[in-house]
């Protein structure tokens, strides 16, 4: 067996949300003595900064930092996240609610879906949402955290995420990454020298002449892709044939009212818009296909959607769909924006950063690189997005919706074999599967397909073992169960106010 010849020292390209995010985690796995961590990043270089919707796997990477909750709440001006509304998706006036945590409780066996279904056939005209704690207290703009005492509750099941300021978080992340040992080097990077014998990256030069070697670069340069596209040629998957949005504008508004416990998206003529609500304001954009809606009109909807008037200009982005064909090459491995980009529909951007860290954690490098790891790296990365690809692919084709070119063209459109097999399957009697730990779940896809007007045939046959008026019963208390633990929540305001409040916030 080899000595293994240990990273001496990390170069992480780029700051914002991936950069920082990575840098604070390896600085609190690796330790002070393992690796320099050096990060590289310019101040002249904006960042994207609207991701600020998150799901409940933050709470793992904020764990595993060890953050104090209600600090990182105070530090970053966020708010509770329960799930998602959709407002128009799958036809003008309708709307549903994507929730955190699962429908009712599994019985026999037998997904409680299924169930759910059977007492649709017996009379009983009710909705999903009522068996879901989070959708519950979200439509009453309640919130707590799950409540440990109470493990056999659903108070004691609550999922939640945050709505946060992204530029706070980084900047939050970037203390706690310097206080830990990551040194922070201000420049704007002009050259990538890779090594003439192995293709691997020797150094990046900044503006100034400095040139700055590292073991391992981790590329957080955003949509640019400056390391691991510009200089070692990994190529891009396109996938926007699928997912026809290439543009967005970002426009923070006034607050004028208590923020609400959920994001919001609302479909229009050729996009969405979303409404994302923080301590200090409302956070908006509109994600749209410029082959389907100029930017000028584009602009106009999102202004004239607005709750309050806008505090800052509008910002431009652009963008493309799709993937790296290699996450990791050489000794360089991309995180964010430039490993790939699935528009924000479903609150994974900073997943997937978080994701692309753990598994670079777990397949962490000595200096031989060894080529088994980094190809299951690839593989892993490859398969996740294309996941999380095919479900936000679902919001867009299940929808009865045919107003606009836009919407006829994607509710025709051909799509992925794997998500056809979902939906057909879903169809026949109602079952959903995941797939080698996708990161959706059946609560998810049945929240998305049954929200959009998907109805199946039947439903899974077993769930016929328990009897008609059984069903009836067990379900009716565990909706009454839910709406009185939703009754003794306080309001999301006054749990903020009590917890967590930004310092800047009246008490």
């Amino acid at each position: 067996m080899q000595i293994q010849d240990t990273l001496k020292k990390i170069a992480i390209v780029g700051g914002g949300t991936a950069g920082w995010m990575t840098a604070a985690a390896l600085a609190k796995v690796l330790g002070p003595h393992y690796a320099q961590i050096e990060l590289i990043e310019s101040d002249e270089i904006g960042t994207v900064g609207v991701g600020e919707a998150t799901i409940p796997q933050i709470n793992i990477f904020n764990r595993m930092l060890g953050l104090d909750e209600n600090e990182f709440v105070r530090k970053t001006k966020a708010t509770f996240k329960l799930g998602i509304e959709f407002v128009d998706w799958d036809r003008p006036g309708q709307r549903y609610f994507h929730p955190f945590g699962p429908y009712g409780v599994d019985m026999n066996g037998v997904s409680f879906h299924a169930f759910w279904l059977k007492l649709q056939t017996l009379g009983v005209n009710d909705s999903i949402n009522d068996y879901n704690l989070q959708a519950v207290a979200a439509r009453e703009g309640k919130f707590m955290r799950a409540q440990a005492a109470a493990p056999n509750s659903p108070a004691g099941k609550i999922a939640h995420a945050f709505h946060f300021d992204a530029g706070l978080y980084a900047r939050f992340l970037r203390d706690y990454a310097q206080q830990r040992g990551v040194r922070r080097h201000e420049g704007r990077i002009v050259d990538v020298q890779l090594n003439l014998d192995n293709g691997f990256i020797d150094a990046v030069v900044v503006e100034d002449g400095r040139r700055f070697e590292a073991d391992l670069f981790i590329d957080c340069t955003g949509f640019r892709g400056l390391l691991i596209g510009h200089a070692l040629g990994s190529t891009y998957e396109d996938f926007s044939h699928w997912l026809p949005c290439d543009r967005a504008i970002a426009v923070p508004c006034a607050k004028v009212a208590d923020p609400i416990p959920y994001t919001r998206a609302t479909a229009g003529p050729a996009g969405w818009r979303w409404r994302i609500p923080l301590q200090h304001r409302t956070g908006n954009g509109h994600v749209y296909s410029s082959k389907f809606i100029d930017d000028q009109a584009a602009l106009d909807q999102l202004l004239a959607g607005l709750d309050g008037p806008p505090t800052a200009e509008p910002r431009m982005l652009k963008f493309q769909t799709g993937r790296r064909t290699e996450f990791w090459k050489k000794n360089c491995v991309a995180i964010g924006l430039s490993s790939g980009f699935l528009e924000p529909l479903e609150s994974t951007s900073i997943h997937l950063i978080q994701s692309g860290i753990a598994k670079l954690l777990q397949l962490f490098p000595d200096r031989g690189f060894e080529p088994a790891d980094i190809n299951y790296y690839n593989v892993l990365s490859a398969e996740e997005f294309d996941f999380v690809r095919d479900f936000i692919i679902l919001h867009y084709r299940i929808t009865q919706r045919d107003d606009t070119p836009f919407w006829r063209y994607l509710r025709t459109m051909p799509i992925p074999d794997r998500l056809q097999r979902k939906i057909d399957i879903f169809e026949s009697r109602g079952r959903i599967f995941r797939e080698n730990e996708e990161l959706f779940n059946d609560t998810s896809w049945f929240a998305v397909m049954i929200g959009q007007g998907l109805r199946p045939r039947g439903f899974d046959s077993v769930a016929s073992s328990v009897p008609d008026d059984e069903v009836i019963a067990r379900l009716a208390n565990i909706k009454a169960t839910i709406a009185q633990t939703s009754r003794r929540m306080p309001t999301h305001a006054d749990y903020i106010r009590d917890n967590c409040a930004a310092e800047n916030e009246p008490a």
